[in-house]
């Protein structure tokens, strides 16, 4: 990992952080973005933030994103300049920025499935420069950003960029979690603790959270686990068949992303339950149908749409979801290569989400 010197009179220049292939990170000075499209944003960035996403990324496990990209897919931000087909946004507006990117006009946004927008989904980061920078354009800014009151903290706020939409769509929503569940949390990463968060609105009996990390579990139960079991010694299925008294957990929702945690869901399933997954999986995993073929199970994949990135808004305005709480660290961008590894090295550093300010350009 490297950093380059930072010239402010560069003004067709800005600082960002760019992937070089599998463990290569660089600080670097590349060209600020511009308008391509008529529907495109142009935003200069006050927060962003990193995802367990982008450690996957970093890791090699999404072959999509290719060398040079500029990464990040969350940000909030003040709009600097706007194509001539936006309509919703100005000059001057504090902008959440969705992961998202979705025309709103194809047969898959139709249906409410943004993600595989036939002109967009998950581009930010992936396919085109993303957040992790300065500046960032934003294609089919009406649909891809939401204006943000001035009340509403910007680290709060850039929690809704990816992190609880996730956890809300993929986890809770997909799992089904109704009133009177026993629901099982694997993984106490932001993504997973967002899914404790919002499981919480559905009203379960129970709310297990599993992890290797005593520092994540600590902060599960803050949060509102009920019950944490530390998956170290490798009996956690053992442990939830024993509190669940043989029966099983009612949904299981994988948050990890490699197989042993997928395992342990499809170990600790009740007939008839929901297994929802998360996690981003880099290599495959085994599907265990042998056991499962007759236990009415219904298992899920999907990725996040954002569509529910609104009401999650209107409760953190509120006051009903404590988004901010997530936020462990604070970094400029400037020393966002210290931020990976952070964030990379979470147990140790007593990381849950690691917040990163753009104090370069003043903000």
């Amino acid at each position: 990992m490297t950093t380059t010197t930072y010239d402010r009179n560069k003004s067709t220049t800005m600082k960002a952080l760019v992937y070089h292939g599998p463990n290569k990170l660089a600080l670097e000075d590349r060209p600020r973005p511009t308008i391509i499209e008529a529907t495109d944003a142009i935003v200069r960035i006050t927060t962003t933030t990193l995802c367990g996403t982008d450690l996957h990324i970093l890791k090699g496990d999404v072959p999509s994103v290719s060398d040079g990209r500029i990464l990040g897919h969350e940000g909030v931000g003040i709009v600097e300049e706007v194509g001539s087909s936006v309509l919703n946004f100005h000059k001057g507006d504090k902008v959440l920025i969705s992961l998202i990117t979705s025309c709103g006009r194809c047969s898959f946004c139709k249906k409410g499935m943004y993600s595989h927008c036939r002109e967009g989904g998950w581009l930010l980061g992936n396919s085109i420069d993303g957040t992790q920078a300065e500046y960032v354009r934003i294609p089919y800014a009406d649909t891809g950003l939401y204006r943000l009151p001035a009340e509403v903290d910007d680290e709060a706020a850039v929690m809704l960029s990816c992190n609880l939409p996730t956890g809300m769509e993929c986890g809770t929503l997909s799992g089904q979690v109704k009133p009177g569940d026993v629901v099982a949390i694997i993984g106490a990463g932001p993504v997973g603790l967002c899914v404790l968060l919002t499981a919480q609105l559905y009203s379960p009996a129970e709310i297990i959270m599993i992890d290797l990390d005593d520092n994540r579990l600590e902060a599960a139960r803050s949060f509102g686990a009920t019950k944490t079991i530390n998956s170290a010694d490798g009996k956690a299925a053992q442990k939830v068949m024993a509190l669940t008294e043989g029966a099983g957990v009612d949904v299981a929702i994988e948050a990890v992303g490699i197989g042993p945690t997928f395992d342990l869901c499809q170990a600790i399933i009740a007939p008839g339950g929901h297994i929802a997954n998360v996690g981003v999986h880099g290599k495959p995993v085994e599907l265990h149908l042998e056991k499962l073929w007759g236990a009415n199970i219904t298992l899920t994949t999907r990725l996040v749409d954002a569509g529910s990135t609104p009401m999650l808004l209107r409760m953190v305005e509120s006051g009903h979801l404590d988004a901010k709480k997530l936020v462990s660290h604070h970094f400029d961008l400037i020393d966002i290569l210290k931020a990976y590894d952070t964030f990379a090295n979470a147990a140790k550093q007593q990381a849950v989400k690691v917040v990163i300010k753009n104090a370069i350009a003043g903000n």
